[in-house]
């Protein structure tokens, strides 16, 4: 009995350990700067902390709050805080229990994090349910001893609306930026690297994502199952997979974004067609195109699986390894209203100097398509077999299947490429 008695108190201690109320954050030694404007000094602050009351906090440098390795270092439960310009480390690394360095709770609206620095290996910052929340110009870092999959993201948002996600950098988390069941938000500025995908939309609708640099992820923009997004001004250097992914996404408008050296493997992995890809369309529809610049990629565009009626038109496809892979059952015409896509490999000509040429570009033949059903013939591209075939397929068009074609070409990349405004802005 008294064993019995004994552990049951032992468990009921170790219990209340697991689940002990987080501090509530105005009984640390804060100092008023003015009316309801606090300041945390210098100094190590053990545990976990709640806000439930609107408050602004300013965190002097070398104010450190340390989780200790469990559950959430600051959770957000009231409107209109501002926590700017603190170091977070060490939260808890339990995915399941959304263990992040911030946590801000549902109709905690208004909330702004400016300037913080965090480093652990869950979630940096969840927001959950909560509206027109800023995160601007924090410094986020995940754990590079954890596995890539057992990460939190950077950022994580859960139907979220209004928010602006800013100016942030993130590094070696799961995904930098994810963005599940939010609509009306804004992700503009940041820099996302080392990654599993720089940005992640999944069943968002009405988002813009400007002008953002994605480096060394899997996928720079994967966006997925959404509609009415602006994705603009973006880049995307050395993303291994795709530079920009669209999956099921209608709507929206891809314009004056840069990929460049989506990895292109080495040779082995070119002839099982694992090449990385610029950018990559399956299943998407009435989507606008256009102004992007692609280059030095394996792959500069591969659309599948129904990906038709898009405006594709004034992009450039420079240096890829292959232009564009198609695979439908109709000709797609990629010019619009007169105005085609630069193409780095076009062997046409102009002959009344108008910029377009005058003889269509169609980037895939019969031989495009026998190398992508047997991956191995690519062994045989130099040879003369190879050489015949094409002859045949341009002698005799009757054998011609449907594919891209661009019946206005450009002879020189348009005047607001984003190759050309990146070269006057250096």
């Amino acid at each position: 009995m008294v064993s019995r008695f004994s552990a049951t108190c032992a468990l009921l201690y170790v219990s209340g350990v697991a689940q002990a109320a987080p501090q509530n954050i105005v009984d640390l030694p804060l100092s008023a700067d003015s009316d309801n404007r606090w300041i945390l000094p210098e100094g190590e602050y053990q545990g976990q902390f709640l806000i439930d009351q609107p408050i602004h906090l300013r965190c002097e440098d070398g104010a450190i709050l340390r989780g200790q390795g469990t559950g959430h270092i600051v959770e957000i439960k009231a409107p209109d805080v501002t926590l700017e310009n603190c170091t977070l480390l060490e939260w808890g690394a339990n995915l399941t229990d959304l263990d992040a360095g911030v946590f801000i709770h549902p109709h905690a609206d208004r909330v702004t994090l400016r300037g913080n620095r965090l480093r652990g290996p869950g979630f940096g910052i969840w927001i959950d349910q909560a509206s027109d929340v800023s995160v601007i110009g924090n410094d986020i870092e995940g754990d590079e001893t954890v596995r890539s999959q057992n990460r939190g993201n950077g950022i994580h948002m859960f139907s979220t609306k209004g928010a602006r996600i800013i100016d942030n950098h993130v590094r070696h988390t799961r995904d930098g930026v994810y963005i599940g069941n939010s609509n009306g938000n804004q992700i503009e500025g940041n820099t996302l690297e080392d990654l599993r995908y720089g940005v992640h939309y999944m069943f968002s609708h009405d988002n813009t994502v400007i002008g953002n640099l994605t480096r060394n992820t899997r996928t720079g923009y994967a966006l997925m199952q959404s509609r009415q997004l602006t994705v603009t001004g973006n880049r995307s250097e050395h993303d291994q997979n795709y530079g920009i992914l669209m999956n099921y996404i209608t709507y929206s408008t891809i314009s004056d974004n840069f990929v460049s050296d989506a990895h292109q493997g080495d040779g082995d992995a070119m002839i099982s067609g694992a090449e990385g890809k610029a950018l990559f369309i399956y299943n998407s529809l009435f989507n606008t195109i256009e102004n992007n610049y692609f280059e030095n990629s394996g792959l500069g565009i591969h659309l599948t699986a129904g990906s038709e009626d898009n405006k594709i038109s004034r992009n450039a496809f420079v240096g890829n390894q292959q232009q564009v892979k198609y695979v439908a059952t109709r000709t797609q015409e990629w010019s619009v209203e007169g105005q085609g896509n630069y193409w780095s490999d076009y062997l046409g000509w102009d002959r009344d100097d108008d910029g377009i040429g005058d003889v269509s570009y169609e980037p895939n033949d019969n031989i495009d398509r026998l190398l992508w059903l047997y991956p191995q013939v690519r062994l045989l591209m130099n040879s003369p077999a190879i050489e015949l075939l094409r002859w045949v397929q341009r002698v005799f068009p009757v054998t011609k299947s449907p594919g891209v074609q661009d019946s206005h070409p450009l002879m020189k990349l348009p005047a607001d490429s984003p190759a050309l405004i990146q070269e006057t802005t250096r």
